[in-house]
């Protein structure tokens, strides 16, 4: 083996180590964040409207990232470091709904929530594995979790196909002839 192969080999574990490192320190942040956030506040319309804003705000950096994957060098793995940070973002939103919603009247899930049963319930949604052991109780709570499930489907879908789209253009942008390590198709 030359001394080019051997750097371009060195190169493309260096970029796809990058990009694991990258999506594990921001699912790593905002897990962090979400256990250290100081939720104090009562469940209420400001609530629901920063739960709305949130949503908002999310959109709009979900947008901006898939047009950064279409100029990214590497389109492949920038699409999996904007998922990395993108659905631990969504859920993380709806966990601390749960949580307010829990702390403000404790009879709207079949159990009480701390943090990790709230996070825990919003994956179980996001995953649609269906509920066990916490359900939605209050109207309050089934309104809440239904908003989650369409916006699931459209995070999976749109956003998903937004993705996948912008990876093909970031790909033919940069010319499919190269050996990089997200060019594999697996």
């Amino acid at each position: 083996m030359d001394g080019t192969a051997a750097a371009t080999s060195r190169e493309r574990r260096r970029v796809l180590l990058g990009c694991l490192f990258r999506s594990t320190a921001s699912v790593t942040l905002i897990t962090a964040l979400y256990y250290l956030a100081p939720l104090d506040g009562v469940f209420g319309v400001r609530t629901v409207v920063t739960l709305v804003l949130g949503l908002g705000l999310f959109g709009f950096l979900v947008v901006w990232q898939v047009a950064a994957v279409t100029h990214a060098q590497h389109p492949r793995l920038r699409a999996l470091e904007v998922l990395a940070t993108a659905v631990p973002l969504f859920l993380v939103l709806f966990s601390v709904t749960y949580f307010l919603l829990a702390e403000q009247n404790g009879a709207s899930f079949s159990e009480t929530l701390n943090r990790t049963d709230a996070l825990y319930f919003t994956v179980t949604v996001f995953a649609t594995v269906g509920f066990g052991d916490i359900a939605p109780v209050t109207q309050t709570a089934r309104v809440l979790t239904t908003a989650q499930m369409l916006a699931d489907l459209l995070l999976v879908g749109v956003i998903a196909k937004a993705l996948f789209g912008a990876v093909k253009v970031g790909m033919r942008r940069r010319g499919a002839g190269s050996a990089d390590p997200d060019d594999d198709d697996a």
